[in-house]
């Protein structure tokens, strides 16, 4: 149960088999495990030791894979650091986790800066490989020339593999320390619950520095099948791969669906190799979810539920909840049951169990939640209370133990004592035929103690007024839960895996409370 096990098992399995391809590099799994071995090899000629950190700052590529492949195989600890990061997150998360080796694409040199100097402890900034034919002094090629495979440590799976940061839309970042079982357990859990595509080639775009993209990895590996890769999420590229590669496996969440069938290439295209398209780490609007039903008719599709914390996967919500039955019925909108070795509960403000339909904290028991937040003890104690993982997320489970998610709890608005959960209103306000994307706040307010705020991204050629919003949702909500304000944006701001920043959002909107407004309340 250490993540490198899945690289040795594909090898003794079909060692020819296309482990990877990167644009027009193609790595078979027998390449990969040399190339593996000999980077672990010069990792250690570097002084990495079982336990150290090595980060990496760069777009996904062939060499990312082998990068955290060589951390684990070493028994030391891969550290991903957010390509999306300014100067001052990165100067933090370095002096957070210390790494010994930091391998960086050479576009984010300068935001390191003088971060690198103040390091707590001596590091070493070498350049990702990249396409020069000719690498600089200070590229890892050039140590690699040099370096001999060596074998693999196969570390205890109690040992921490991975520093995954996360919480820096609301603060500093906080490093999950996971262990390789904790990255390892979800996966198992996963193929019991919903396996995967049989001899499946799955498209790669969620960033390795975020749990999304490193399970994902680690999927592949396990299953011993093929990831084509892309730096980053492109629709017209994501199309290229799917016609020309054969795509039959794509992750992706909601933005990437609606870029995708957006594209002018989407009509021509061809994707009949796509057999499954599983969305996860945001919910799906009603409207986009019946387009992308429409679009690919033979297509299983699927979602998950799991957080950084988790190690990954939680719950699976499998096919047969996205018949037009379970589309009536309400059913769609679960994001499935807990997988094997895992335990939910939802609970009050107290931790005590609620019963079947009543909206609480989301808790999780599993072997795949985190050791604790990396030099955080009290978050660590919060956090992980009474054995239990405190996600922040509110939802209730029906009597058939399938699970629904309300809101995060920060995102849910208490507006004059009632609580309005935003996902329910962006359902509906989606469904409004000029609203092509929008997102729900809640706003200070003088007498309400907080209001529904919406912020929209229009369709070309199209206008809405806050009186025909307002009429459009109280036909589907309460009152109280309908608009009373709304603003229009060009963009929502997305993060580095599509999830809107609702806390962006919120802070123009942090200053005195508004005017109260006579606007009726049921």
């Amino acid at each position: 149960m250490y993540l490198t096990q899945g690289l040795h098992r594909a090898l003794q399995k079909h060692p020819a088999k296309t482990a990877i391809v990167d644009g027009p590099t193609r790595l078979s799994f027998a390449q990969l495990h040399e190339r593996v071995s000999r980077l672990a090899g010069a990792l250690r000629a570097l002084g990495v030791a079982p336990g150290d950190r090595v980060s990496v700052l760069a777009w996904n590529s062939s060499f990312y894979i082998e990068a955290l492949m060589a951390t684990w195989w070493l028994g030391a600890i891969a550290a991903p650091l957010n390509c999306r990061w300014s100067a001052r997150e990165l100067d933090h998360a370095i002096g957070d986790c210390q790494p010994r080796v930091l391998l960086t694409d050479p576009e984010f040199l300068p935001l390191l800066g003088d971060g690198v100097e103040r390091a707590p402890v001596p590091m070493r900034v070498l350049l990702t490989p990249g396409s020069s034919s000719v690498p600089p002094p200070d590229c890892i090629t050039r140590i690699l020339d040099a370096a001999s495979p060596v074998d693999d440590v196969r570390p205890d799976p109690s040992g921490i593999s991975t520093l995954l940061y996360t919480g820096g839309t609301t603060g500093s970042p906080k490093a999950a320390m996971l262990s390789h079982l904790n990255l390892w357990a979800p996966l198992v859990a996963r193929m019991a619950e919903s396996p995967g595509v049989v001899g499946g080639i799955a498209l790669q775009v969620t960033p390795f520095f975020h749990a999304a993209g490193i399970t994902r990895l680690l999927y592949q590996m396990v299953t011993g099948d093929t990831q084509v890769l892309l730096s980053a999420f492109d629709a017209g590229l994501a199309l290229q791969a799917i016609e020309q590669e054969g795509v039959n496996d794509m992750v992706l969440v909601p933005s990437m669906i609606e870029m995708m069938l957006n594209h002018p290439a989407f009509a021509t295209c061809r994707k009949d190799s796509v057999r499954r398209i599983t969305h996860g780490t945001s919910p799906i609007s009603d409207q986009l979810l019946e387009r992308v039903l429409q679009a690919f008719p033979t297509v299983e599709f699927c979602t998950s539920y799991g957080m950084t914390e988790s190690g990954g996967v939680v719950t699976v919500s499998r096919p047969e909840n996205y018949s037009r039955a379970a589309r009536l019925s309400g059913r769609v909108r679960t994001v499935g049951r807990v997988g094997w070795g895992t335990e939910l509960r939802i609970v009050d403000s107290q931790d005590q169990p609620l019963p079947c339909g009543t909206v609480g904290q989301i808790l999780i028991r599993s072997a795949g939640v985190m050791q604790g937040y990396w030099n955080k003890p009290a978050e660590s104690a919060a956090t992980l209370k009474g054995g239990w993982l405190h996600t922040g997320d509110g939802g209730y489970l029906d009597e058939e133990g399938y699970l629904y998610v309300a809101d995060r709890l920060k995102d849910m608005i208490i507006s004059g004592g009632e609580n309005v959960y935003s996902i329910e209103v962006e359902n509906v306000i989606s469904t409004h035929p000029a609203v092509q994307s929008c997102a729900v706040i809640g706003v200070p307010h003088v007498l309400w103690g907080e209001s529904v705020h919406a912020v929209l991204v229009l369709r070309p050629d199209h206008n809405l007024t806050l009186e025909q919003l307002r009429k459009h949702c109280k036909a589907e909500l309460a009152g109280f839960k309908c608009p009373k304000s709304m603003e229009v944006v060009a963009q929502l701001p997305l993060s580095s895996v599509g999830k809107v920043l609702k806390n962006k959002l919120r802070q123009s909107h942090r200053s005195a409370p508004g005017p109260a407004e006579a606007t009726e309340r049921a």
